[in-house]
C-alpha cells in the first residue's frame, strides 16, 4: 500500500478516522508526499527502524478504516 496513491478525499478520511498520534501523523503526511522511509528518518531525525515500526502502525490503522467501509 502506497499512501501517496490514495486520493485527497481518502487521505482526508484517514486523517479524520485513524486517530494517528502526532508522530504517526507527521509520518503519514510525508508519505502522502511520496517520501521514502530513509527521507522520513532523516527529516524527523529518527532511525529507519523507528520509521518502519511507525509505518506498520499507520498502515494497520488505514487497513482498519478501509475494512470498516465494506
Amino acid at each position: 500500500m502506497k499512501i501517496c496513491d490514495f486520493t485527497k478525499p481518502e487521505l482526508d478520511k484517514f486523517r479524520e478516522e485513524c486517530n494517528f498520534t502526532d508522530f504517526e501523523s507527521r509520518c503519514f503526511e510525508l508519505k502522502a508526499k511520496d517520501c521514502s522511509n530513509i527521507e522520513l528518518a532523516m527529516t524527523l531525525n529518527v532511525s529507519e527502524s523507528t520509521i518502519s515500526v511507525t509505518m506498520r502502525r499507520v498502515c494497520t490503522k488505514i487497513t482498519k478504516v478501509l475494512n470498516w467501509e465494506v
